[in-house]
């Protein structure tokens, strides 16, 4: 039980904030192109009990990957729908990928701080290092996934707003179907393993660099029975 509640304390924060600011950042960019809905339904808020989704939070928790509840977007609102709708999408993923760069950071500085500090000190700042490498692991994670080339994902969006109208409808008919598509592309076939899963790893060991080992032990921590 003790070593469920450490490994609670460490992902709760870092995997809330990622899922928060992914949903506002979707909601902030909508109102900033046209559509209100989100401000108008009070979502535009880092409370994350305004965005959760009990499902995905556990999935996030407990899988690896999750989701928050989506914020409400009226594509029919935005100044210019298909345009706009590149920028919407785009910027759950952008936000994601601006707090695993500043999750690197801290943990670079976490990790310099530590080799000056003497060994009784490391205590303070280890809760504090597990954390950034498992906020890095985890806005990553959000990001890329999120990006994949299928409606209702945010790739699924962006490829819809970049293909011609025609293709575009196209596309949008597999949206009803989406989810299930995911699934059964992550949990049936080898597409994590064979693509997600790399480029996860190339884009995590990118941002963390020298601190690598740290990522990798964490997330071997955490996702240990």
């Amino acid at each position: 039980m003790e070593h469920i509640l450490v490994k609670i304390s460490i992902m709760l924060v870092p995997a809330l904030l990622a899922v928060t600011v992914h949903e506002v950042s979707h909601g902030y960019a909508a109102d900033r192109l046209g559509d209100p809905t989100a401000r108008l339904l009070g979502r535009l808020t880092l409370n994350p009990l305004r965005h959760l989704d009990p499902v995905g939070t556990l999935a996030l928790l407990f899988v690896g990957f999750g989701w928050a509840r989506p914020v409400p977007v009226n594509f029919s609102n935005l100044r210019n729908p298909k345009k706009s709708m590149l920028w919407v999408a785009l910027a759950g993923p952008a936000a994601n990928f601006c707090l695993a760069i500043l999750s690197a950071i801290v943990l670079q500085a976490v990790g310099f701080i530590d080799s000056a500090l003497p060994l009784n000190m490391t205590a303070v700042t280890k809760p504090l290092a597990m954390m950034a490498a498992f906020s890095l692991y985890i806005n990553v994670i959000l990001a890329v996934f999120n990006l994949m080339p299928i409606p209702p994902l945010d790739g699924g969006r962006v490829l819809t707003a970049l293909l011609p109208a025609r293709q575009a409808a196209l596309l949008s008919r597999l949206e009803p179907f989406g989810f299930m598509i995911v699934i059964a592309l992550v949990f049936f076939t080898k597409f994590w393993q064979l693509v997600l899963g790399p480029i996860i790893i190339s884009v995590v060991s990118l941002l963390a660099n020298q601190q690598i080992v740290v990522v990798n032990d964490v997330i071997q921590f955490l996702f240990s029975r």
